[in-house]
């Protein structure tokens, strides 16, 4: 199980799994050949045979004093979602993970949902006696209220994921619907970075001199710090993805700011640098843990 600590901040990535997709399935332009000739991608974010993404769904755990703070509940089990094989039926032993790692049901404290796409949200709830019930009882789980604003209305396509993982942790009363630059506490708030769809967030962590962002969706795969103008194909507004990418690239682009990427594969992390006109993703040392 990998962590890091951030000043007083600690965070462990726990993994609910991680496949080879097709980069075609996520970015137009990324096919294999083109993954291929990347050479820096190849072995901690791509399989160096194939040029398939290496693709991860993990939680990253935030321990901050007395807090635990769970960023984004990848895709969950039992969930039915017609039009994705790949995510309906699961029987993961995340919840396992999650217990190990000293975030159990009744440890959790807050869930930060950087969106509510089908694969952050989908442990938020469980299946109790044929009902979705919020897996994290004494936990506050805070959607953007901008994204609620959206997803309320506007069904996704992959089954009602709003009333199996959302609307559940609303209706038992331990929901907040938040503004999407929110300061949990001291050391961790909550950043805008809209497009990818309307009211999404990454998250921000900074203690003693050390810093660290958890970055959502806004990028599927490092290869978009080298491409920020290749969208994501579930990007809502891609116009906008593309701006918050630059922007993003350009403010962290140091040598002390973790960049964890919620979906990047192997290491999942690394620090922006400059490479021409354009940026890269260096894991540094970070071990490999596939």
């Amino acid at each position: 199980m990998q962590s890091w600590q951030i000043g007083e901040v600690k965070i462990t990535k726990v993994l609910e799994m991680e496949q080879q997709w097709p980069g075609t399935a996520l970015i137009e332009q990324a096919t294999s050949e083109t993954v291929l000739t990347h050479d820096w991608l190849l072995g901690p974010y791509a399989d160096p045979e194939s040029g398939r993404f290496r693709l991860s769904f993990h939680a990253f755990c935030l321990e901050v004093g007395d807090e635990k703070i769970v960023v984004d509940t990848c895709a969950g089990n039992d969930k039915v979602r017609p039009g994705f094989e790949g995510l309906a039926g699961l029987k993961t032993g995340f919840l396992d993970h999650m217990i190990e790692a000293g975030f159990g049901p009744d440890e959790v404290t807050a869930v930060v949902c950087t969106h509510l796409h089908v694969d952050h949200v989908g442990w938020n709830t469980h299946l109790v006696d044929d009902a979705w019930k919020p897996t994290f009882p004494r936990a506050r789980y805070l959607f953007g209220e901008t994204e609620w604003d959206h997803w309320k209305v506007e069904p996704q396509i992959y089954g009602d994921v709003v009333g199996d993982s959302v609307r559940p942790c609303i209706d038992a009363g331990l929901a907040d619907l938040v503004a999407s630059d929110l300061r949990l506490n001291d050391l961790v708030w909550l950043e805008p970075t809209p497009g990818h769809t309307p009211g999404h967030h990454s998250v921000r962590i900074s203690s003693g001199g050390a810093d660290a962002v958890i970055t959502g969706d806004l990028a599927h795969h490092p290869i978009q710090f080298e491409h920020p103008d290749w969208s994501s194909n579930p990007d809502v507004d891609r116009a906008t993805a593309v701006d918050t990418r630059r922007g993003f690239l350009e403010r962290y682009n140091d040598d002390h700011t973790l960049v964890l990427g919620t979906h990047f594969g192997g290491p999942s992390c690394g620090h922006i640098r400059s490479h021409g006109a354009t940026w890269r993703l260096d894991p540094g040392d970070s071990p490999d843990l596939s």
